[in-house]
């Protein structure tokens, strides 16, 4: 393997941190009318989001200096301990149900999806395995393909469509990589077309979500709420935007703009432009992650490196196409930028994780 320059190293950091500061600037300015009326404050969604990332860089520092990285036993247990927090939601009194999903923690007033850290698990522990694989035969494959599916049919339970999928899309892109047939993946998209359709048929909120996707304007007032009012925070913004803090979305049009839909409010005060500088720190993100991932000394730093790339640029991707109407609503957040604890968590362990593989 080629030696790493530092300079990849050092743009792949600052660019997580400038995209974490500009998420801090618009979960200030998308929630402050919510916060008012809500929590008569307008500023508790900055506050946590500024604790919460904090506590984020402070763990992927500890990360970077941890010595165990690359040991298989390590990620096996992580794997195990995702999945016992994924059962941990049931616990009366631990888990809270939040917009129908039962997949939060609640403790001493902070909060824990389990789910965000499962995938991250799941990366590291098939990447301990795809770097031992002795053969490329699809039998040499079913326990890794198992380690993705046990906790994502979990995931699916409780219910969370939209972390399951991000689960099976980040590993199966490992498998991919790691040279699972081609055949495997035919066959899976198809089987996986049809579960989906059931998946779709036997829940009916998921059948009006596709409904509103298709159609919003045949029920404005319901499923195809949220996809209309992102539409008209986006339409009218222009080049330039109506300017920092100057959403009209925002002021309870939007349900909660700070979260998942929050990249309409950036567009929306910073237009085009707006966008287009944040779309593309994004894509220097991931051109030097995965510039990381290639230059990683070790197979189990490439492979992990590439997983947990493809996986979060994959959520910046379907985040942003739910946003602009490319998708039907998922409940996907933006890394980075939406306001949650876990959310913001996962994805700064991702960057200590990342810039660790790469250098030993």
């Amino acid at each position: 393997m080629p030696k790493l320059s530092k300079k990849p190293t050092h743009v792949f950091l600052l660019t997580s941190l400038l995209i974490t500061v500009i998420g801090y600037f618009f979960v200030y300015s998308a929630g402050s009318y919510w916060g008012k009326v809500h929590y008569e404050e307008s500023l508790p969604f900055f506050w946590k989001q500024a604790l919460y990332g904090t506590i984020g860089m402070f763990c992927a520092w500890i990360i970077m200096k941890f010595p165990f990285i690359h040991f298989r036993k390590f990620w096996f247990g992580a794997y195990i301990f995702s999945i016992l927090l994924l059962f941990a939601v049931y616990i009366p009194g631990l888990g809270v149900v939040r917009n129908g999903s039962q997949s939060w923690i609640q403790l001493a007033g902070f909060s824990l999806q389990p789910a965000e850290f499962v995938k991250i698990s799941v990366m590291g522990y098939l990447a301990c395995i795809l770097a031992n694989l002795q053969n490329h035969k699809l039998k040499s494959f079913l326990g890794p393909i198992m380690v993705c599916l046990v906790p994502a049919g979990i995931i699916m339970v409780q219910p969370d469509f939209g972390s399951a999928f991000l689960l099976i899309i980040g590993a199966f892109s490992l498998l991919f990589i790691a040279g699972l047939p081609i055949r495997f993946f035919i066959s899976i998209g198809v089987l996986g077309m049809a579960g989906l359709i059931g998946l779709i048929i036997s829940a009916p909120y998921r059948l009006k979500r596709i409904s509103a996707f298709l159609d919003p304007w045949s029920d404005p007032l319901n499923s195809g709420f949220q996809g209309i009012q992102s539409l008209l925070a986006i339409g009218p913004a222009g080049l330039f935007g109506h300017g920092f803090g100057q959403s009209r979305q925002k002021f309870l049009y939007l349900p909660e703009p700070q979260n998942d839909f929050i990249f309409s409010i950036i567009v929306e005060e910073m237009g085009f432009i707006g966008a287009f500088v944040l779309i593309s720190l994004f894509i220097l993100f991931l051109y030097t992650g995965y510039r990381l991932a290639v230059s990683a000394p070790t197979k189990v730093g490439f492979f992990a490196i590439a997983g947990l790339q493809s996986m979060i640029g994959f959520q910046i991707f379907l985040n942003i196409g739910v946003v602009i109407g490319l998708f039907p609503v998922t409940g996907v957040t933006l890394p980075f930028i939406s306001y949650g604890g876990s959310s913001l968590l996962s994805t700064w362990l991702i960057v200590g994780l990342i810039l660790r593989f790469s250098k030993d």
